[in-house]
C-alpha cells in the first residue's frame, strides 16, 4: 500500500515538474522549487496573521501568488527563458520589503535571504552566479546599514517574546526542510543524469568495440577474397593454360604413338590436379558464403575411412609409395560422416603429394581420453620451419609436390576449418626432410 502511494506521488511530481526529456535539467530544479517554496509561504500566511505578522503573512501571500503565476508561466506556457531571472528579482525585491516591515535583523529575514541566494544559485546559469552573490550581499549590507543608522525604518512588530522565537524558530525550519529536500532533488536528479551519461558512455565504447571488430573481419574477409581471387587468377590460370597448350601441340603436329600417349599421360595429370584444386576452392568458397551445415553422429570411423582410403591406396601406389592403414574397426566418433572423410582425404592426399617414390603413409588410430586421435604419418620431405607457423591459415602458399603436382593452397585451411567445425581439434609434428605427422581429435561416440 505504502509502496503503491509513493509511485503515485512520484508520478504526479514528475508530472508537476515536466518531463526530463522536454525540460532541461535546471528547468526542473526551478519548477521543483517553486512548488516547495509555494507550499511553505501558502503555509507562512496563516501562521503570520495568527502571531499577529498581518504585513509578512501580506508579503508571503504575494510571494505565493508571484511564484505561482511563474510557475505556469514556465511549466505550461513554455516561457522558461526570463521566468527564472524575473522571479530572482522580485525574491530580492520582497525580502527587501519584508526586512523593514517585519522587525528588521531581528526578524527571521536573514535566513529567508540567504535561501533565497541559495535557490537563485542552483537554478541561474553559472555565468550569472557570482553576480547575484554579488547583488545578495550588497543587499543585505546595505539593508543592515540603513537600519543601524535609521532604526525607525526597521520598527519591532512583535507584540511578545514569545511570538519572536516563534516565528524565527518557524522560519528556520521551513528554510532547513527547504534546503534537505531541494539538495536531495537536485543530487538525486544529478545521479540519474549522471548515470544517463555513463550509460551513453558505455554504449557508445560498446559501439566503437562493435565497430572495430567488425572492421577485422571485414579487413580478414578482403584479405580472404583476394587471396581467393590471386589463386583463380594464378594457380587456375596456370594449369588452364597447360592444358591448352598439350591440346594445341595434339593437335598440330604428328605425334608417335609412344610420344602421344605422354602428352595424353601429362595431360591426365594437370587436369586432375586443376580439377582437385576447383573442387577444393569451390568447398571452401562455399563455406565461407553459406556457412557450413554441421550433421553429427555415431560414426564408425573404419567404415566410413575405408571408401576413402582405398582410392588414396590407388593413388599411392601408382606413385611408388606404401600406404598402410592400422584402424581399429570397434572405434566410433562423433562425427559428420562427409566433413570427417574430406578431412583425412586431404590430409592423406598431402602425405602422398609431398612424398618421394619409395616412401611410405601410415594411418592410425588410438584413444587417448575421451578423443580418438587419428595419425597421418608420411617419410616426406617435411615442412620447413618459417613456414609452418602459417599452415593452417591463408598465408600458407601453394607448393608443389615431389612430381610437381600443383597444391591451391586451401587443403589445411579446410581440415582446421571443418574438423573444429565437428567438435574436434587438429595438430602437426614436422621436422624438413624428415616428413611431417598430422593429428586429428575427435570426440569418441
Amino acid at each position: 500500500m505504502l509502496i503503491k502511494f509513493r509511485h503515485k506521488i512520484n508520478t504526479l511530481w514528475v508530472k508537476l515538474i515536466g518531463d526530463p526529456l522536454v525540460f532541461p535539467l535546471e528547468y526542473r530544479i526551478f519548477h521543483s522549487i517553486c512548488l516547495v517554496i509555494i507550499i511553505s509561504l501558502a503555509y507562512n500566511v496563516p501562521f503570520n496573521f495568527i502571531i499577529g505578522l498581518p504585513v509578512g503573512a501580506s508579503l508571503d501571500l504575494i510571494a505565493v501568488c508571484t511564484f505561482l503565476g511563474f510557475y505556469y508561466r514556465s511549466r505550461y506556457q513554455g516561457k522558461m527563458k526570463g521566468s527564472i531571472f524575473i522571479v530572482s528579482i522580485i525574491c530580492n525585491i520582497l525580502f527587501l520589503i519584508s526586512y523593514f516591515y517585519n522587525s528588521g535583523i531581528s526578524g527571521p529575514n536573514d535566513i529567508g535571504f540567504a535561501f533565497s541566494l541559495f535557490v537563485i544559485i542552483f537554478v541561474t546559469p553559472a555565468k550569472q552566479q557570482k553576480g547575484w552573490l554579488a547583488a545578495n550581499i550588497a543587499l543585505l549590507l546595505v539593508m543592515h546599514s540603513v537600519e543601524y543608522f535609521y532604526p525607525q525604518l526597521a520598527p519591532y512588530t512583535y507584540q511578545t517574546r514569545l511570538m519572536r522565537f516563534i516565528n524565527i524558530t518557524s522560519a528556520y525550519l521551513v528554510v532547513a526542510v527547504l534546503m534537505y529536500y531541494t539538495i536531495k532533488y537536485i543530487r538525486r536528479n544529478y545521479d540519474y543524469e549522471k548515470q544517463q551519461v555513463d550509460e551513453k558512455k558505455d554504449a557508445i565504447e560498446d559501439q566503437h568495440q562493435y565497430i572495430l571488430v567488425q572492421n577485422e573481419q571485414l579487413e580478414h574477409l578482403n584479405s580472404e577474397k583476394n587471396k581467393l581471387m590471386s589463386i583463380i587468377a594464378h594457380d587456375l590460370r596456370g594449369p588452364l593454360g597447360n592444358i591448352q597448350n598439350y591440346l594445341e601441340l595434339v593437335s598440330e603436329y604428328g605425334l608417335e604413338k609412344e610420344e602421344r600417349q605422354a602428352v595424353e599421360s601429362d595431360l591426365l595429370k594437370v587436369t586432375q590436379n586443376t580439377l582437385n584444386m576447383l573442387s577444393k576452392l569451390l568447398i571452401w568458397s562455399k563455406s565461407q558464403m553459406d556457412g557450413v551445415v554441421v550433421k553429427l553422429s555415431d560414426v564408425n570411423l573404419n567404415e566410413a575411412l575405408k571408401p576413402t582410403l582405398e582410392l588414396e591406396r590407388m593413388l599411392a601406389l601408382k606413385k611408388g609409395i606404401i600406404l598402410s592403414c592400422e584402424i581399429d574397426p570397434s572405434i566410433r566418433v562423433v562425427a559428420d560422416n562427409d566433413m570427417l572423410q574430406l578431412v583425412v582425404r586431404n590430409l592423406v592426399s598431402n602425405a602422398i603429394k609431398f612424398t618421394p617414390v619409395g616412401g611410405s603413409v601410415d594411418i592410425r588410430t588410438q584413444i587417448v581420453m575421451n578423443e580418438c586421435k587419428i595419425s597421418i604419418i608420411d617419410s616426406g620431405r617435411g615442412i620447413p620451419f618459417e613456414q609452418q607457423k602459417d599452415i593452417f591459415s591463408l598465408k600458407a602458399g601453394s607448393t608443389f609436390g615431389t612430381q610437381n603436382e600443383k597444391g591451391v593452397g586451401l587443403g589445411l585451411l579446410l581440415c582446421k576449418e571443418f574438423t573444429e567445425q565437428q567438435g574436434g581439434r587438429i595438430g602437426f609434428e614436422s621436422s624438413p626432410g624428415r616428413g611431417s605427422a598430422f593429428f586429428v581429435y575427435m570426440p569418441v561416440g
